[in-house]
């Protein structure tokens, strides 16, 4: 299910930032490729580990994405290990130990990076491109430069880029087509409030990358 969702024949989606068993359960349904569930404490989409059991349930059914932020190593070991999640995004500013702390646990690890500390990790399945927010991890809405990122894919060809920051259903193919990434993540751009998401703009969103 990683390897497709990280194939760079074709543009993956990602929907993160989701609180709601309804909501995971209607991705699902439409044949969305993954899901994140944030369990850093401070965001708005939090997701509290206790009541993350939902994600159990759909295991095989959709890929399922746990961001964390400064966390250390034991929360996403533990979750993974218990069958909430199949990969973990590291969304702060963590050590290389601690990728290759979990890559020793047979966990994918995706890296987040923006454009101005962007480089090849040494252990993760994929980076993610996010856009720059002092003291904000992720869903910010900020757009990040599409050229730049498009320049950083081509000069590392062999590494899976997730392309998040700013993509909307309106701009969504454009991204694609400009950055050309494996997958795009969106959080406040499929919502119609924080956690809580729009199921018209996932649709639009799919539609962008058919």
């Amino acid at each position: 299910m990683l390897a497709r969702f990280l194939d760079p024949s074709c543009c993956s989606l990602k929907i993160c930032g989701v609180t709601l068993p309804a909501d995971a359960d209607r991705l699902v349904e439409l044949g969305v490729d993954a899901l994140g569930a944030n369990f850093w404490p401070k965001s708005k989409r939090y997701l509290d580990p206790a009541k993350a059991g939902f994600l159990a349930d759909l295991a095989g059914r959709i890929l399922r994405v746990g961001v964390f932020v400064n966390a250390g190593t034991d929360p996403p070991r533990e979750l993974f290990e218990a069958g909430f999640i199949d990969a973990v995004q590291l969304h702060g500013d963590e050590p290389e130990s601690d990728l290759h702390t979990l890559a020793g646990h047979g966990i994918p690890v995706i890296r987040s990076a923006t454009l101005s500390n962007a480089q090849p990790p040494a252990v993760p399945a994929a980076l993610l491109l996010d856009a720059h927010a002092p003291g904000v991890y992720g869903g910010t809405g900020r757009t990040i430069d599409w050229p730049a990122a498009a320049d950083f894919i081509r000069q590392h060809s062999g590494l899976p880029v997730i392309l998040a920051g700013g993509i909307v259903p309106g701009n969504a193919a454009e991204a694609v087509r400009l950055v050309r990434p494996c997958a795009i993540d969106i959080a406040s751009g499929a919502e119609s409030a924080p956690g809580i998401k729009d199921f018209d703009k996932v649709r639009a969103l799919q539609a962008a990358l058919a």
